[in-house]
């Protein structure tokens, strides 16, 4: 017959026995007591786990920071040189700008700073062009019109007036101005013709009354030109088309 109440209480008394069991191993096996029964399992084990992830932390900075040659100063050097160099190449960039010359106030065209050149015509006849090219380094005015000299005249021709053109002839670098010469009489109408072998070009100041800087001496053909005294030439144009419709 089955007894209830004996069995029970063996029972109960093999499960305390159990119990204190367990308690003791877990006391032995982590160095800490018995813990609390009512305390969260979960914070032991976040405590251990952020200990773990603390002291993980901690051993890789000390391999980034260590004099060897690991893989954490490896790592490290590459990043700092393109910052490095990048920079002090901006550096550089700022200041090569802020030396670069300015291109400052334009001038007076004159021989020193342009280049002339003179070419005889076959239209129109008995005419040569006169181009002049700005060779510095900043824009010139060409004022006015050529003042020449063939040969060892004492005198300049005279200008056709009706070629004076609306706006004074402006050069940036590089760029050429023009004027026409009419070198004789295409009748024969003109007197004391002759050949001369030189020519100077000289250049005039804003107000158009006096020649300023240095002259210019552009190459006459071998054979010379011929002029008489019907001479005369073309303010200065910005077009080569406009200064040949003289």
């Amino acid at each position: 017959m089955f007894n209830f109440r004996t069995s029970r209480t063996r029972f109960v008394g093999a499960t305390a026995t159990v119990l204190l069991a367990a308690l003791s191993l877990t006391a032995c096996s982590d160095n800490t007591g018995v813990q609390d029964e009512g305390a969260p399992v979960g914070n032991s084990s976040t405590a251990n786990s952020a200990s773990g992830a603390s002291s993980s932390g901690a051993a890789s900075a000390g391999s980034g920071s260590g004099s060897g040659s690991g893989s954490g100063s490896k790592s490290s050097s590459p990043e700092a040189k393109p910052a490095t160099g990048t920079a002090g190449h901006a550096a550089g960039t700022s200041a090569a700008k802020s030396k670069a010359p300015s291109a400052g106030k334009p001038v007076t065209c004159e021989g020193s700073n342009t280049k002339t050149v003179a070419a005889p015509l076959n239209r129109p006849v008995n005419h040569m062009l006169l181009t002049v090219t700005n060779t510095g380094s900043k824009t010139c005015f060409l004022y006015g019109y050529p003042a020449v000299q063939f040969g060892e005249a004492q005198s300049v021709p005279p200008v056709i007036e009706d070629s004076q053109p609306q706006a004074v002839v402006t050069l940036a670098p590089g760029e050429s101005g023009y004027a026409s010469v009419s070198l004789s009489a295409t009748d024969g109408s003109g007197s004391n013709g002759r050949t001369v072998n030189s020519l100077a070009v000289y250049f005039s100041g804003r107000s158009g009354n006096e020649s300023v800087g240095a002259g210019a001496h552009p190459s006459l053909p071998a054979k010379g030109a011929y002029v008489d005294d019907s001479l005369k030439v073309t303010y200065w144009q910005q077009s080569m088309d406009d200064a040949l419709a003289w």
